[in-house]
């Protein structure tokens, strides 16, 4: 006999839906997983489930103010102008760049698009002059916009087509009695594949992201409305690849994306090579994508990592640890990529040459 689901969470609830309907899609099931996730708790740090760079090394989000600083100085110092920043964590990346900037005298209003209740209270310890958003609708029209979203996209649904004996399906999620797992949808999907992938083996996957399109259009649409600039940073491929990308993390580990729904971080890589022609169609400047071990390298990490460590000389050693971690090419430094955006009149940005 099969085991019964628990009645009292997220995963007995996708059962039931399951059987009374039939499997969800991908995207659904991502949604409604990250969206219990993250309104539950703060999920970084060592008690948490990862780390972000920001949390990390102040290091990171300095180089992020830096890049903002320069760009908006050379496109003429606008004034007014609004930091905007889409799933900011604890604020950590904020509070630093927002300190770098203000060097430079760039005093922007402050945005913080967050639909978490526990982590919005923990940025406003970090960033007590921020405005919050659930979404970027409710952002200003009539002002320039520096937007930096580090590990947002990778958070937001993918949908998965599969290649089957029977043509092209969308990758569901079913329920066997005792666990979720992906099967085939039974709705023919060859009418959605490009040519160029329709005759890929049995089994191959090809993953999009609807919403992180969505999301870059309008961050787009904006800069080119509005003026302004982005960096969009997160873990994924600059280049279009084959198959599932979907993972799960929970405690600093990876698990079953299927097992703990709602209890653990769901992401899957951004396609940035997709991103770069949706940029283009809403009016915006691409000004390129390169790995986040060369961006901090071009704006001056190192520099900024030796400069610490004469200062603290007791920490050098866990300076000199944290810029590895964000630079070396087999930990975060080639996995991540730094895409660039911005406004047709503004200049190119440092670091994308």
């Amino acid at each position: 006999m099969a085991a019964a689901a628990p009645k009292d969470d997220l995963r007995a609830r996708f059962a039931r839906l399951i059987a009374t309907s039939g499997p969800i899609s991908i995207a659904h099931y991502i949604a409604e997983s990250n969206a219990r996730y993250y309104a539950s708790r703060d999920p970084l740090g060592v008690t948490g489930d990862f780390t972000t760079a920001p949390e990390i090394s102040q290091m990171f989000g300095e180089m992020v103010g830096v890049w903002l600083a320069d760009i908006w100085q050379r496109a003429g110092g606008p004034a007014p102008v609004a930091y905007v920043e889409l799933g900011p964590g604890r604020g950590t990346l904020a509070r630093d760049a927002l300190r770098v900037m203000e060097r430079f005298g760039l005093v922007p209003q402050v945005h913080l698009v967050e639909g978490s209740p526990a982590l919005r209270a923990v940025q406003a310890m970090l960033v007590p002059q921020a405005q919050w958003h659930d979404d970027l609708s409710t952002l200003p029209d009539d002002l320039p916009l520096l937007v930096v979203a580090n590990e947002f996209l990778d958070a937001l649904p993918v949908r998965q087509l599969v290649r089957t004996a029977h043509g092209w399906r969308e990758r569901m999620v079913g329920w066997d009695g005792e666990r979720l797992l992906p099967v085939a949808g039974d709705r023919p999907m060859d009418a959605a594949i490009p040519p160029e992938l329709a005759d890929l083996a049995d089994g191959a996957i090809v993953e999009t992201s609807p919403a992180a399109a969505t999301v870059t259009g309008e961050i787009a649409r904006r800069l080119a409305a509005q003026g302004g600039a982005a960096l969009l940073i997160d873990y994924g491929h600059a280049q279009p690849r084959i198959g599932s990308t979907l993972q799960a993390v929970r405690a600093h580990a990876g698990v079953d994306p299927f097992a703990h729904p709602g209890e653990a971080d769901l992401t899957a890589h951004v396609d940035f090579a997709a991103l770069v022609a949706i940029v283009g169609q809403f009016g915006s400047h691409w000004l390129g994508t390169v790995t986040q071990g060369a961006w901090l390298q071009a704006m001056g990490i190192e520099q900024r990592a030796q400069a610490l460590a004469a200062r603290f000389p007791s920490q050098a050693e866990a300076v000199a640890a944290a810029l590895q971690r964000l630079v070396a090419p087999d930990a975060m430094g080639d996995l991540f990529k730094v895409m660039g955006l911005a406004a047709p009149p503004w200049p190119d940005g440092a670091g994308f040459a």
